[in-house]
């Protein structure tokens, strides 16, 4: 049974007996605790906590949801139990039925025959596991569906107690075993051999809140849910493993394919370890190497799943959070293919392959196959340049680890080869642990820390956690914010509630910065890109100003505030009132963002999608993925065609619809944004631009004013920004380039139209002259070696140059002076020893040479560098032939020219 059909039997159960079928979330949602969506119930979690009603007829729902896992990178591929993307099917209930509904509707799907829409496995096979203390469970397991009691076997809070790993729902549950066979290990149960039997189904009986804590069951029970829920996860890997009568998730139709491309592209072969198993060969160099292939193989299947199914949902590579986790599965890949065999580019025909075996689950996949692609070539396409020349300095840097009898590399290795050469740290540990070393993780995330303190704090006053959510629960339940904003810049409402410290209030007085919730707002919330309205709000006997306006459960609409005179009061009636300026600069800029991504979309075609946009009064930056930098003559056209949309004067509508019938229309959706039944379509001049979108806009273009683009540039592999004004601001910025094209133009005494041709002219006569320059300085040094070799002394049988050199002399110009000395030197055996200082920078650069005779006599530039360096307050390194560095302290300068000859004297042993 192939798993698109494994998919479909499972929501036809479901909905035949009355569940309402919701598709999959994102695998991003915004949720503060979660990187990526982790289980099946995640987007059903505002159901579960009372935060929201469920929107669903008969208090029922199942999905198959995406689900990405991260924690376990490293262990996917050295089994093959663990992958980072799986679908969960589930079948949710809220308040309606509970332990006994949930175990009958599992059971009668697994086990009806296959004609009767079941999956037909043999019930005899089937074992089930209880928390240790749930008798009810047991007692249904056993005396309604017959299960015999030596087949229902308990276990404690760490296998059978259900939470995310973070506050939330969780509870008791059930799991469903299947026994496969003797030939997989010992008689008596998952409790004896989780290898034989294997997990299915995890029925969640889902009944308490959880607190914080750490593991499965370090955590506090905060206290009961507002009802008894059911949530429960079937495995559609595991069921077509056993369905499909294979040994593991990697030899199903999902994956299997992708591993036989990769033997294609690399020439080696899958399962060679499982054969020299049964031949009893497990201690062979070839076994070990077979061993190591394998997992190479799965690493590749599993991350290449993964990743097109991130970046499916909006998900770019990147240095940091879900974009750092995309990149890093993409450079497995790459670098596994490469280890493999593989001497080409890998990522299309792999990618390629999974597009083939998830479509008939995922249709959506053919639609973005093309913006697909592109992230995942782009990003192979960095990362082979990156990783060729990171394996070399790995490589030596090992080398000189091991050399010195060490098993560790350095964080400042480690650092060296994720800043300069951008590998990332995990891999760089992975290449260690194959090499026999260990890597210093702390000294590497101490010079991460030296690099840059990361700003934390601009969005976490935003974020609304678990325990702070509860104080929201009535509002978002019982009274939803009506939004008036699109028809109106003022409104009468009344305070329903008054926040304070993340507590309820019944009053708040000058001074104080609070969150009041209105039964209705003309104020705009922060969201699609758009920022919050500022505004006042006033009522008798107190006045506040708008700092900002976020929402939470998508209801609820919360003004942050500044109490400004007066005070407030639960049940008080105000007027809330936009500041016009604000709002009418701010839907400029947003419906100015609309226009610049159609003028995108049609210079660059489909493949450039929309990946974030911020729009705030008179400016708007507009992110998306391609993997070029744009031409000036893009940038021209983009910004020609956006202002012509302005200027053709084109209506704005908006249309509310079915989301289904929005994209019938043609209208574009943002990747990772999850919109319910009903959406809002914003139309700008029909074909011109579509795209589902809430914000608020301007009624014709021509309101939008002049579009100035500013210029774009990169924010990540395969992510581009293009920056620009609208209205007055487009003006303003237009007119000061007219001022300055102006002013330049007069100094020039030429045209304005001449300007580009007369500063390309004056650029290239520049860097003649400063060419020519550079020719005379050469010369100049070269002239001055022979004072300085003049100079030298004898320390045995090496001539020694070291010389303080004049002021301002930089590190370029002493390596040329260092490699002339050396140069004359010849055969002979000589060291050449240079320093400067640059009043200026206040820095101290300093160089050494030693000709291929001083080094067989046992004198190194480097140990000279080395040596050297404090007496500068400095640091540097090098080869034994050349090496150099640069301190901060002038005043060591004579001292370090004078320990030169003590160095040289030292290694040679000479007197």
């Amino acid at each position: 049974m192939q798993t698109h059909e494994i998919r479909e039997r499972f929501i036809n159960h479901y909905v035949k007996a009355g569940h309402a079928e919701v598709p999959s979330a994102s695998l991003i949602l915004d949720d503060p605790n979660l990187l990526f969506v982790n289980a099946g119930m995640v987007p059903f979690k505002p159901y579960f906590l009372g935060e929201q009603n469920p929107p669903f007829p008969n208090g029922t729902a199942t999905s198959i949801q995406k689900c990405v896992r991260t924690l376990d990178i490293e262990e996917v591929g050295i089994t093959t139990r663990h992958n980072t993307f799986f679908q969960m099917a589930g079948n949710f209930s809220f308040g309606q039925y509970f332990k006994e509904g949930a175990i009958s509707h599992a059971w009668s799907l697994l086990t009806d025959p296959v004609d009767e829409g079941g999956f037909g496995l043999d019930k005899d096979r089937l074992w089930v596991t209880v928390y240790l203390d749930d008798d009810e469970a047991a007692q249904i397991w056993h005396e309604k569906i017959g299960i015999p009691e030596e087949r229902i076997q308990r276990l404690g809070m760490a296998d059978n107690y259900w939470s995310m790993g973070v506050p939330g729902p969780c509870g008791p549950c059930s799991e469903i075993y299947y026994d496969r066979g003797e030939e997989y290990g010992e008689y008596g149960g998952p409790v004896v051999d989780d290898t034989r039997y294997i997990e299915l189904w995890n029925l969640v009986f889902m009944q308490n809140e959880r607190g914080k804590g750490i593991g499965k069951d370090d955590f506090e029970i905060v206290g009961p849910l507002p009802k008894k829920n059911i949530d429960t996860g079937m495995g559609v890997e595991r069921v077509a493993c056993i369905l499909q009568g294979v040994e593991n998730v990697y030899e199903t139709d999902l994956l299997a394919p992708v591993i036989k491309v990769a033997e294609d592209l690399t020439g080696a072969t899958y399962g060679r370890s499982e054969q020299l198993i049964k031949a009893g060969d497990t201690e062979s160099a070839d076994y070990h190497a077979a061993h190591t292939d394998d997992i190479r193989f799965r690493v590749i299947a599993d991350h290449c799943r993964t990743g097109l199914m991130l970046i499916l949902d909006g998900v770019t590579p990147g240095n940091e959070g879900r974009g750092y986790i995309l990149r890093r599965l993409l450079r497995r890949i790459i670098r596994s293919a490469r280890l493999l065999g593989a001497t080409g580019v890998t990522m299309e025909k792999l990618m390629d392959t999974v597009r083939s075996t998830m479509t008939p689950s995922y249709p959506e996949i053919a639609d973005n196959w093309e913006r697909i692609r592109a992230v995942a070539v782009g990003e192979e396409t960095a990362f082979l340049k990156t990783l060729e020349s990171g394996t070399r300095l790995f490589e030596t840097i090992a080398a000189q680890v091991k050399g010195s009898g060490l098993t560790e590399l350095s964080g400042d290795a480690a650092f060296s080869l994720h800043d300069t050469h951008g590998f990332p740290i995990d891999l760089t540990v992975e290449m260690a642990a194959e090499s026999g070393l260990t890597v210093d993780k702390e000294g590497f995330d101490a010079r991460m820390a030296e690099q840059k303190a990361r700003a934390k704090a601009d969005n976490r006053a935003k974020k609304h956690d678990h325990a702070d959510v509860a104080v929201y629960r009535p509002f978002v339940d019982n009274h939803p914010t009506v939004f008036l904003g699109y028809d109106s810049t003022e409104a009468e409402g009344s305070i329903l509630g008054i926040v304070a410290g993340g507590a309820l209030v019944e009053r708040a007085g000058e001074g104080q910065k609070v969150q009041l919730i209105l039964d209705q707002t003309p104020f705009y919330a922060e969201a699609g890109g758009q920022l919050a309205d500022r505004g006042q709000i006033t009522g008798t006997g107190g006045a506040a100003t708008v700092d900002d306006v976020q929402k939470t459960g998508k209801k609820v609409w919360l003004h942050n505030v500044t109490v400004t005179g007066g005070e407030f009061a639960v049940g008080q009636r105000v007027t809330a009132t936009v500041d016009h300026t604000w709002r009418h600069k701010a839907r400029q800029a947003h419906s100015g963002t609309h226009m610049i991504h159609a003028a995108l979309r049609q210079v660059l075609g489909p493949t450039a999608v929309q990946a974030g946009s911020l729009n705030k009064p008179g400016y708007l930056r507009f992110d998306f993925n391609y993997g070029e930098q744009l031409t000036a003559d893009q940038l021209r056209r983009i910004e020609l065609i956006a202002n012509e949309a302005v200027d053709a004067d084109y209506q704005v509508n908006t249309i509310e619809t079915s989301l289904d019938e929005a994209k019938a229309m043609g209208a574009m959706a943002l990747f990772g944004e999850n919109y319910g039944a009903e959406v809002r379509v914003v139309e700008i001049g029909g074909p011109f631009s579509m795209e589902l979108c809430g914000g608020i806009h301007v009624e014709h273009s021509s309101q939008i004013g002049p579009v100035a683009v500013l210029g774009e540039s990169s924010v990540g592999s395969g992510v581009r920004r293009i920056e620009a004004y609208s209205g007055v601001d487009s003006f303003r910025f237009l007119s000061d380039q007219h001022k300055l094209s102006g002013a330049l133009a007069s100094q020039l005494r030429i045209p304005s139209e001449e300007l580009p041709d007369r500063v390309e002219a004056l650029t290239t006569r520049l860097n003649e002259a400063e060419k020519r320059i550079a020719q005379f300085r050469t010369a100049e040094l070269s002239a001055k070696v022979g004072d300085y070799l003049l100079q030298a002394t004898m320390v045995g049988d090496i001539r020694v140059v070291a010389a303080r050199v004049p002021d301002g002399i930089v590190a370029g110009d002493l390596r040329t002076l260092a490699t002339e000395a050396k140069s004359r030197a010849g055969s002979d055996a000589g060291v050449i020893f240079f320093i400067s200082s640059d009043p200026e920078s206040g820095k101290v650069p300093f160089i050494a040479a030693a000709t291929d005779a001083a080094v067989a006599a046992g004198v190194k530039a480097g140990d000279i560098i080395k040596t050297v360096a404090p007496y500068v307050g400095g640091r540097g390194g090098g080869k034994p032939a050349m090496a150099q560095g640069s301190g901060s302290d002038a005043a060591g300068i004579d001292a370090a020219v004078k320990a030169v000859r003590d160095i040289v004297a030292d290694a040679t042993g000479a007197k």
